[in-house]
């Protein structure tokens, strides 16, 4: 079995659930699937000598779930007073107009649609709540709406499924976009290099303990996989399904319909920079 440690991410053993650094803890929505590994991270984030918490991606429209995120941050003396999501699939937005109805929250996304309340968020801008500081980061590519959120005071940041805690993310054509998503990457190193983020708090999975490991591997991976593509289509794979099958021929099948996704991203990218003929 190969060490954690040497895992790229340094990704954390253990249970999922629970504190995760000094303000955030993580409790994790029953909905694990190929897609969502053991199921989206709703994350609770909150200055210690502070009463008042912002929730992180709630997760799917599960009752209990809601409820079990309420009740975590009760018991450590804390009241939920504002919700962000990261992005809006399904499994971490579904049950955020509910959970805003139990907690009196408004909810804050980038997509208006998703909203409850009057305010978005913006790149760049910080949230303060309680004390808190939280700074938005735009990280398109997974979807065209993605946002991290960078927590200086514990020198991490929150991910959405821009990076996860265990295996690659999915670029989601034609929402998601490759170009914006290794901008969005680098990004991201910019925070490790510049601003000392060392752990990676993620959309789904473990925690990471090195953070610009984890950036790294998932720049070297999609540099891997466009060469990949690259070479299939000189092969004569001309459809995003061919592609697949021979660029993804070791991957679970249950897993193709979402590599065909990023092939489509990867092949309109590959096109855009005249790598491939159109």
């Amino acid at each position: 079995m190969t060490e954690a440690s040497a895992l790229p991410g340094q990704p954390r053993g253990g249970v999922i659930s629970g504190p995760a650094t000094a303000r955030a803890w993580c409790v994790l929505a029953p909905n694990p699937s190929p897609m969502t590994l053991d199921g989206t991270n709703t994350w609770i984030v909150a200055e210690p000598d502070s009463d008042l918490a912002v929730a992180i991606d709630p997760g799917p429209l599960d009752e209990s779930h809601l409820r079990a995120v309420i009740d975590t941050a009760e018991r450590a003396g804390k009241r939920i007073a504002l919700t962000l999501l990261t992005h809006g699939h399904p499994d971490h937005s579904d049950g955020a107009a509910r959970f805003a109805e139990l907690t009196g929250s408004s909810v804050r996304a980038l997509d208006p649609a998703l909203r409850l309340g009057d305010e978005g968020l913006d790149a760049g801008e910080v949230i303060t709540t309680g004390g808190l500081e939280l700074r938005v980061v735009p990280t398109p590519g997974h979807t065209g709406d993605s946002l991290s959120f960078h927590l200086p005071a514990d020198r991490a940041v929150l991910t959405g499924d821009t990076i996860l805690g265990r295996g690659t993310t999915v670029v989601a054509h034609p929402d998601g976009r490759l170009g914006d998503y290794l901008d969005s990457l680098r990004r991201l190193r910019s925070l490790t290099v510049d601003d000392g983020v060392a752990t990676v708090l993620p959309g789904h999975g473990p925690v990471l303990n090195d953070a610009q490991g984890a950036v790294e591997f998932y720049l070297a991976h999609r540099a891997h996989r466009l060469a990949q593509v690259e070479t299939a289509v000189e092969a004569g794979h001309r459809t995003p399904a061919e592609v697949v099958a021979s660029v993804y021929a070791d991957v679970d099948r249950s897993l193709w319909p979402a590599a065909e996704l990023s092939v489509r991203a990867q092949l309109d990218y590959l096109g855009e920079h005249g790598l491939i003929e159109g």
